[in-house]
């Protein structure tokens, strides 16, 4: 008879996909060979995403790990939806039938399914199949406490953030104010929120959640949503994690990472807004002028508007927009880079002193990792939430301050070039300028994480804890609830 598997079934999102694989990967290592791991790959909804999740299942199918990939079935797509967030709450649910058919025909048997935060539809294939399931949160811990939340917050929060007064209690976090709550939940419609909501809802069913953080990072919080006010299952805090790339590095090194080279120890401030993060024509201005002033070296990745109905940013053409002379002004202490880059190894490169950052979690864990100091500039998802507890609970960066403005009818918010002046030049400030705390912090911080994960850390002892209690499951020591 097979051995047992932990069902994984991760979403194709970039910052989704590979963070979920690599924690499975890691419930698999501490198991020290008495669990495999099963990936159930959903088709990706778009030709793009689809390439990029085919790229990483190959790359991983020949890592030597006991790792199986299933590729479900395609289904239909939903129509109708107002929001990406409902797009992809319907499209899963849809794989409904085909999960529970996968999951029942293993060859071996299961200790466990994990889904991801958006996946909850699935909880009820495993709980049909009277199987234990968690639920992998890529996101912040404080996110996963406002989550809970959401059906108390209702009132408040579906009438948009603009005119809203006070603040919200976000449990282990400093008062949020409305500024910082998380576009997603009503960028577009409520019907954003009520995704959210019914999410948040599921979540008591799972047994426990895994969550990409760590005590050292977000302890208030954690106790918070531990303290038992509001219902939660069992949260096992394996964070950081990382993924990095194994395959062997090019004879070349990237052209970004081979002018790093020449630029001097933690002068670089480096930008970069993830993978579908980009900044229109005038913002671009703006941010232009203000590195030019800064008077700072810098690394730029400039993406260009999403074209052909995909939500991915293009190459850019940096004389397009750039305003005239920038380059000029700037030869030979910046670089503006308008295609994708590596950075996880910008990050990791001496030279770089900064980063400024549209507040991914992943791009914030990368930063943390690597001991750099951040400067927050939020675009979308739950960017401002993760930008504020950067700041404000965390103290690893330095605010980016918007301005709204009219712009005809409507209102603009714009980050102005004399902020991006202020703020790249505290960011950049030598030790005992104005950012020494977020550097001083940023430093303390990359240590504390790396001691998280290695044996005897508190994140290693989490993973050590939960794999104990699947292994249990299937041994037969305590059966499924």
């Amino acid at each position: 008879m097979a051995g047992p598997t932990i069902v994984l079934l991760p979403a194709w999102g970039s910052g989704h996909f590979m963070s979920a694989l690599e924690a499975g990967k890691r419930l698999l290592v501490a198991g020290g060979g008495a669990v495999s791991l099963t990936v159930l790959v959903m088709q990706a909804p778009t030709e793009i995403e689809a390439s990029v999740v085919e790229a990483h299942v190959r790359r991983e199918a020949a890592s030597g790990l006991d790792v199986t990939f299933r590729r479900l079935p395609a289904v239909e797509h939903p129509t109708g939806c107002e929001a990406t967030e409902e797009f992809m709450s319907r499209y899963v649910e849809r794989h409904a039938r085909h999960v529970k058919a996968a999951i029942a025909g293993l060859a071996s048997p299961v200790a466990a399914v994990v889904v991801d935060l958006f996946f909850t539809p699935l909880l009820d294939a495993a709980h049909e199949l009277s199987l234990p399931a968690y639920v992998y949160f890529a996101s912040t811990a404080a996110f996963l406490a406002l989550m809970l939340r959401l059906p108390e917050l209702r009132d408040d929060l579906t009438v948009g953030f603009d005119g809203m007064e006070g603040t919200v209690d976000v449990p282990g976090l400093p008062p949020v104010p409305p500024s910082y709550m998380p576009v997603c939940l009503v960028s577009k419609t409520v019907k954003n929120y009520d995704w959210f909501e019914y999410h948040g809802r599921r979540f008591t069913e799972a047994k426990g959640i895994i969550v990409n953080s760590s005590v050292e990072l977000e302890g208030a919080v954690l106790a918070a949503i531990a303290d038992g006010r509001r219902p939660a299952p069992a949260i096992h805090a394996i964070g950081p994690v990382i993924w990095f790339d194994a395959t062997p590095p090019p004879e070349q090194p990237h052209e970004c990472v081979r002018w790093l080279d020449a630029q001097p120890a933690a002068s670089v401030v480096f930008l970069c807004f993830g993978s579908i993060g980009f900044l229109d024509a005038a913002q671009v201005r703006e941010l232009a002028a203000g590195l030019e002033r800064s008077g700072h070296r810098f690394l730029w990745v400039l993406r260009g508007a999403p074209a052909g109905g995909v939500r991915y940013p293009t190459d850019a053409d940096p004389g397009e927009l750039l305003p005239e002379g920038f380059l000029e002004a700037t030869a030979g202490r910046g670089m503006v880079w308008p295609r994708w880059a590596p950075q996880k190894d910008i990050l990791g490169h001496a030279a770089v002193g900064g980063f400024v950052t549209h507040c991914g979690w992943n791009s914030v864990l990368e930063s943390l990792w690597f001991g750099v100091p951040m400067a927050t500039w939020p675009l979308y998802g739950e960017q401002h939430l993760n930008a504020f507890e950067a700041v404000a609970s965390m103290g690893v960066a330095v605010e980016l301050r918007r301005t709204t403005a009219k712009d005809g009818d409507a209102a603009r918010s714009l980050v102005e070039a004399a902020e991006v002046e202020r703020a790249v030049r505290r960011l950049m400030a030598p030790q005992g300028g104005g950012s020494s705390e977020a550097r001083e912090k940023a430093a303390e911080v990359s240590a504390a994480c790396r001691k998280a994960v290695e044996e005897g850390g508190s994140s290693h002892a989490a993973l050590q804890r939960l794999v104990r209690e699947i292994v249990r499951v299937v041994a037969g020591h305590t059966r499924p609830e």
